[in-house]
């Protein structure tokens, strides 16, 4: 290059599964099979009504215009509808829901329309990288909080007051039902956490696209606890729920206010999404519970085989958690977690995440996707169970 890039990057490497994935690929260019349990990319497909819904509108001429960054009045109504339905929450759609070409873009719009830099944000850890580079891209400064297998995976109100009693914290991010861990939202603490953003006059976002993956009970959101339109947002997706990764679409929804400060960042960024995918989404959020079931039920089978192969790490892990993953501890006798992951992929051909990609509280457990069928799953077992056997027993077959 005859220019040098900015300095923001410097302290923001290449997203972890970039990466990663490469280095898998490359092993499979290598005719090398890789069973790759790393990533929450669902393989299961959207309803047929979804997909029906793209291709009809996708041949109507009018489909191919420039849509408004706002998007269009009916996928919001839509959005309103199942937040209701599903949450329990009534919102305005034409001023408190803002849908996203993905929820990961919210995380961006959020952090470009309130911080500044120097502006402190709580975050996490273990949690979803993204919060941490965003932070950085912006300019304002990253605080990691805690989370903890004692402590339920949820945040030690102690010390959030201790780190907020210096008056810089300016957003706080939250993810519940959590990634990696699986825990899910604790009632008493997201109301907790709103009368700490009120008395110390932050914004608190949840980031919510499990709660329909394995609920444990009724999918819960920040947006129905009290006071919550006052200081909060909650970021949404239909790429785990719907099974729609690829398609891309999510919401933001919350106070009109601060909605109307994330379109002056997104009507800036883009130019619409594409109308047929929009009308497809509606159709998705019109899902019977049926539909939900049935994945679900598909996904429990394969978290059991999961469980069978961490037993046959000597991993420790627990069983009532939301989501598209199981993340456990690593045994005592493994010194380095991600030289023990590397050594399953390239010697067993096994992908799966090291903890630490996702904060320093995860330097001793790993995460394994749901997003394989259990045929799959059940073949790394097999090669798990040939790896673990004696070098000499190896030799003799």
């Amino acid at each position: 290059m005859i220019i040098s890039s900015a300095h923001r990057l410097q302290n923001v490497p290449e997203y972890y599964f970039s990466r990663k994935l490469a280095e898998v690929r490359a092993l499979q260019a290598a005719d090398k099979h890789i069973i790759n349990l790393g990533i929450g990319d669902p393989d299961l497909l959207p309803s047929p009504e979804t997909v029906q819904g793209l291709v009809q509108a996708a041949v109507r001429p009018e489909a191919h215009h420039y849509q408004p960054s706002a998007g269009a009045l009916p996928l919001k109504k839509a959005f309103a509808r199942w937040y209701l339905k599903t949450y329990g929450v009534t919102l305005d759609p034409k001023s408190e829901v803002l849908p996203l070409m993905g929820s990961k873009e919210g995380i961006f719009h959020i952090s470009m329309a309130f911080l500044n830099p120097g502006d402190q944000v709580l975050l996490p850890d273990p949690g979803y990288p993204a919060y941490t580079a965003v932070t950085k891209l912006v300019g304002a400064q990253p605080v990691p909080y805690a989370l903890t297998q004692e402590n339920d995976w949820q945040p030690d109100l102690d010390q959030l007051e201790a780190v907020l009693q210096g008056g810089k914290v300016k957003l706080m991010w939250v993810n519940y039902p959590h990634m990696p861990t699986g825990a899910g939202a604790c009632i008493t603490m997201l109301d907790a956490l709103i009368v700490l953003a009120k008395k110390y006059k932050f914004l608190l976002v949840n980031d919510n696209p499990y709660s329909l993956v394995l609920p444990q009970e009724s999918p819960v959101s920040l947006l129905s606890r009290p006071g919550a339109e006052k200081c909060c947002l909650e970021l949404n997706s239909l790429s785990k729920s719907h099974n729609m990764a690829g398609w891309r679409v999510g919401v933001v929804a919350g106070n009109g206010a601060y909605l109307s400060c994330l379109l002056q960042v997104k009507s800036n960024l883009d130019s619409g999404m594409f109308l047929p995918v929009q009308q497809a989404a509606i159709k998705a959020l019109h899902n019977p519970e049926t539909w939900h079931d049935h994945q679900n039920q598909e996904y429990q089978k394969r978290k059991q085989v999961v469980f069978e192969l961490l037993d046959l790490l000597d991993c420790h892990y627990q069983t009532n958690t939301h989501g598209l993953f199981v993340w456990a501890r690593v045994p005592d006798h493994v010194l380095d977690t991600e030289a023990f992951l590397d050594e399953l992929l390239y010697e067993a051909g096994i992908f799966l995440t090291p903890g630490k990609i996702f904060g320093k509280q995860g330097e001793r457990y790993l995460r394994v996707s749901l997003c394989s069928p259990v045929s799959q799953l059940k073949e790394a077992i097999q090669r798990i169970q040939h790896h673990l056997l004696p070098k000499n027993t190896h030799a003799s077959i």
